[in-house]
């Protein structure tokens, strides 16, 4: 035995050894047979404080909407606004008929609302508008509808229980996802009033079956929304107490676009312009000399990308994803490619695979050292960082509460996003930024994927040691 030559490769091992002591608390789920990949990093010095596997590609889930941040600060800018129209070949005439069709000309704004669509209504009647002797329009020119490639999404077409899996189209309002209000009838035993939350008229159809209870007997209501052949139709179960508050209750549409033509018409209605040959919708663009008779502009992009990130909103990812497409009638994979030529231009990135900006496809794949790159080259961005950083939570005062968990330190010291898939495998992701005891910048990222032959991984078994060991290099510099 000639144990110099033991003692040397030990030796050469010890840096690796240190940087994934980084991690300690993390790599044990490693024993139960899940993949990880995680780094830890300061940004003033390079400096490595922690790294398992850092290059393993892995799935980011909901991570991913990082990437659409980024791209979108770096195509747009922070004050971007995405403009809807409504226009038309004709002119009101002298009693406001309007001698044509009214197109609603989506812009791709993710967050278009009931609001906006009231605004347009306004600004509509203030151009002279009061009846429209044609049919109410939506143009999806940009994209739409938009192919189905995840699970969710194909089935939500035709009954669907929740809005995250919302299908997309550049005209869609309100998430793609119908709302309707619930709440008691004064009597109890008598059903509940579901009305809808946007109109007194109605624009979805709503099958009934919640009963009112007595005071303090609780509150238990299911919904699910099905296509029939009448449409769209809101099937709600469950019972409601006398003194309980109006509950408000959305699931995903079966066509964005002819939801959004739906509630137009009943805002125009409720203003007092009737549309005469009924709605429809159409994937070719308004002609070039079509006149604007109103617009709205959305919030500024930086607004926008706060809400994308902060309630992880697929809807609004994959928008804003397909916005970045050049080319008109664009799909997932498309945008997924323009992902992917943004991230080629990322210093020391590495691979990538994006299928959607929102991270819903399990194909997506990227690496704890890619993601950190991403973060770097945001940081050193000083006129889109702010606006990059502040769509981050703080554990302490996000908006996901299963994250004010772990010490203070973790909480005051984090900004970051998480990813969550449970199909085909569980995923639970995090990345973002930390601010050390001597106020240094340090980026971190953590991929969790298990496998067909793993338990069951929620945020807690995940979190809780990726904070302990966050906490530690924090206090350590």
């Amino acid at each position: 035995m000639h144990p110099r030559p033991l003692l040397c490769v030990l030796l050469m091992l010890l840096p690796l050894f240190a940087q994934a002591s980084g991690f300690t608390r993390l790599a044990e789920l490693a024993g139960k047979g899940f993949l990880i990949g995680a780094e830890a990093r300061l940004l003033s010095s390079g400096e490595t404080l922690g790294t398992i596997e850092p290059e393993r590609q892995l799935s980011p889930a909901s991570v991913s909407k990082i990437y659409v941040a980024a791209a979108a600060l770096e195509r747009w800018g922070p004050q971007y606004r995405f403009t809807t129209r409504l226009v038309s070949l004709a002119e009101p005439d002298a009693d406001g008929a309007l001698h044509g069709d009214l197109v609603l000309d989506g812009g791709g704004d993710p967050m278009l609302t009931s609001e906006d669509l009231w605004r347009l209504t306004q600004r509509l009647h203030q151009a002279g508008v009061r009846r429209v002797e044609g049919r109410l329009m939506v143009s999806q020119w940009r994209y739409g509808p938009v192919e189905c490639i995840t699970t969710d999404r194909c089935q939500a077409h035709s009954r669907v229980a929740n809005a995250y899996s919302a299908l997309l189209s550049s005209a869609g309002v309100n998430h793609g996802s119908w709302c309707v209000s619930v709440a008691p009838a004064a009597v109890a035993g008598e059903p509940a009033r579901i009305t809808n939350c946007d109109s007194q008229v109605p624009i979805v159809g709503i099958d009934n079956r919640v009963e009112t209870k007595p005071d303090d007997s609780g509150t238990r209501l299911n919904a699910e929304r099905v296509l029939r052949d009448s449409g769209d139709v809101m099937v709600v179960s469950g019972q409601i107490s006398t003194n309980a508050r109006p509950r408000s209750i959305y699931r995903a549409s079966s066509d964005p676009a002819r939801q959004s033509a739906a509630t137009l018409k009943a805002m125009l209605e409720q203003a007092g312009i009737g549309v005469r040959d009924g709605i429809g919708v159409a994937a070719s663009q308004p002609p070039a000399e079509a006149r604007t008779l109103a617009y709205v502009e959305s919030e500024p992009l930086q607004e926008l990308l706060l809400r994308t990130l902060n309630h992880s909103n697929n809807f609004m990812a994959d928008q804003l994803a397909l916005n970045l497409v050049e080319l008109p009638q664009a799909g997932l994979v498309q945008a997924g490619g323009a992902l992917e030529a943004f991230v080629a231009g990322i210093p020391e990135h590495g691979p990538v695979t994006l299928r959607s900006g929102s991270g819903l496809t399990p194909e997506n794949r990227t690496s704890a050292a890619g993601i950190t790159a991403l973060l770097e080259s945001m940081y050193r961005r000083p006129a889109l960082f702010p606006s990059f950083v502040a769509s981050l939570q703080s554990p302490a005062n996000g908006v996901m509460r299963f994250l004010r968990r772990g010490s203070a330190t973790f909480q005051q010291h984090v900004m970051l996003k998480t990813g969550t898939l449970n199909q085909p495998v569980a995923v639970r992701s995090v990345g973002g930024y930390f601010r050390t005891r001597s106020g240094q910048w340090g980026v971190f990222a953590a991929l969790v994927n298990g496998t067909s032959n793993t338990p069951w991984l929620n945020w807690q078994q995940v979190l809780d040691p990726l904070a302990a060991d966050l906490e530690a290099m924090i206090d350590a510099h």
